[in-house]
């Protein structure tokens, strides 16, 4: 390799291929490196306009549905808008050059530097929405980023790159800052993640494995699984608006779309009535047996997995296939389950990640024995994701905070928009959403532009400041003696 990251040359066709990809980029970051802030903030803004402008994401939106038969044309208009605006949002006054900080009393100074290549691997779930919003991210810090999109979507991936690619000519930027690998295979991406300077996985299990053992540094992302918990003070007709919408969006595509409600015996029966009016449909507990042996067919190996005919599948589509007759216009199909109690059987299987929109539903009788089941289903799938919770009571807001094992708790919001952040909360926006140690990854926080920048920290000398003995053991020494 020319500059930056030192590969071991292979004589393979995946090899040369990516080889010269990598190549192109170097050059192209090379190019971007030099850069100030202005120019590299009229890059982004042109690049962002590329994949907001209402012609672009409608072609983009169409490929994705037609290509993967997943998610919702008019739900994926939606994402489009509100993710890459929100990025634009949180890039808008984000200082990725040069001297970026200055604490003058600590002397210390931070310089922003660029990553270098960047390899971004993108879901079926997500084709175009993940490498708009995550390509403006890794843009902002004068990197070049190649993407590896899934084998199933690969051209509805290649149109938002390409999209990229133009409004980069258009402002004199070289257009090889993005890339796109237009015939993606496991092994070509495995080795792009080696060739490249950082990895940053958002897709499913094995994919971010292979991103963590790749030998580069990465960020991944942890199984969704979110949770809500909606305790006795909760607005029942509000969590149901907001809970369908979250849940029924793009077909549950978002990893998070939410997947389990455990509601306070109190709110329930409103809860679930509300759910009813907005088209969520209650199976039997006959037709819940038949669904479960749809969503989780036993295969050769013996073994129940998650179908992938359901996945991101319309309510109907399903029901269809479970042979449950619905009425028309279902949006959600929701079973009852047994609340999970510490010490004793494992959640049942509604306790795992659908990615549909079918939604399980947990009945308790108190906020705390709620909070124990939201975690004891977490924990079977989805331990540091996030939860949720339905109160505006401080000492319950507390509470989830403190016990929960998520990277994100929502507070009377949908989780499917509010975890990525929205113009109504504070997260960063982002459609990758790190787990912290928990779901395996390096970090739990929302991979945004940050994530894609070195610093480098300048010390200034200042005069001695050394604490004495005392001053750090006194108390110790008061109590139990020197």
């Amino acid at each position: 390799m020319s500059a930056g990251k030192q590969v071991e040359a292979r004589d393979t066709e995946d090899f040369r291929v990516v080889a010269g990809m990598v190549e192109r980029a170097r050059a192209a970051q090379a190019v971007a490196a030099t850069w100030d802030q202005a120019r590299v903030d009229e890059v982004c803004l042109a690049v962002g306009w590329a994949v907001y402008k209402d012609e672009n994401i409608q072609v983009m939106a169409r490929a994705a549905v037609d290509e993967t038969g997943m998610g919702v044309y008019e739900d994926k208009l939606t994402k489009h808008k509100n993710k890459v605006l929100g990025v634009l949002r949180d890039i808008r006054t984000a200082k990725t050059v040069g001297l970026i900080d200055y604490d003058e009393a600590k002397g210390l100074m931070k310089f922003a530097k660029p990553v270098g290549v960047i390899g971004a691997l993108a879901p079926v779930t997500n084709p175009t929405a993940t490498p708009s919003s995550n390509g403006l991210s890794i843009l902002k810090g004068r990197n070049a980023v190649i993407f590896a999109p899934h084998p199933k979507a690969k051209g509805a991936s290649k149109i938002a790159c390409d999209f990229m690619r133009a409004a980069l000519r258009q402002v004199g930027a070289p257009e090889d800052l993005v890339q796109c690998i237009e015939e993606p295979s496991i092994d070509r991406t495995g080795e792009l993640m080696r060739q490249v300077d950082l990895v940053v996985a958002t897709g499913g299990g094995p994919m971010v494995k292979a991103a963590y053992s790749s030998g580069t540094p990465a960020y991944g992302v942890g199984p969704g699984n979110a949770v809500q918990l909606l305790a006795e003070d909760a607005d029942p007709v509000d969590a149901a608006a907001k809970i369908s919408v979250s849940k029924a969006f793009d077909n549950a595509t978002s990893c998070s779309s939410e997947n389990s409600v455990v509601a306070h015996e109190a709110v329930y029966g409103a809860f679930v009535a509300a759910m009813r009016e907005r088209g969520a449909y209650l199976c039997t507990p006959e037709e819940k047996a038949r669904l479960r042996a749809w969503v989780w067919p036993v295969g050769k190996d013996g073994h129940e997995a998650l179908n992938p005919k359901v996945i991101a599948r319309t309510a109907l589509v399903i029901a269809e296939g479970a042979g449950i007759a619905v009425p028309a216009g279902t949006k959600i199909l929701m079973v009852e389950a047994e609340l999970p109690r510490k010490g004793g059987p494992a959640p049942e299987k509604w306790a795992q990640e659908k990615i549909s929109p079918v939604l399980a539903l947990w009945k308790c009788p108190s906020f705390e024995l709620g909070l124990e089941a939201v975690v004891l289903i977490t924990d079977a799938c989805g331990t540091g994701h996030s939860s949720g919770l339905f109160s505006s009571k401080d000492e319950y807001i507390r509470r989830m905070g403190e016990t929960m094992r998520s990277s994100r708790i929502m507070v009377r919001q949908g989780m499917a928009s509010g975890n990525g952040g929205t113009f109504a909360n504070g997260m960063p926006s982002t459609v990758t959403l790190g787990c912290g140690t928990w779901g395996g990854n390096i970090t739990s926080e929302n991979i945004h532009w940050k994530h894609f920048i070195n610093v480098t920290w300048l010390s200034l000398p200042l005069p001695m400041s050394r604490p004495s003995d005392e001053e750090i053991f006194g108390g110790l020494w008061a109590k139990y003696g020197k």
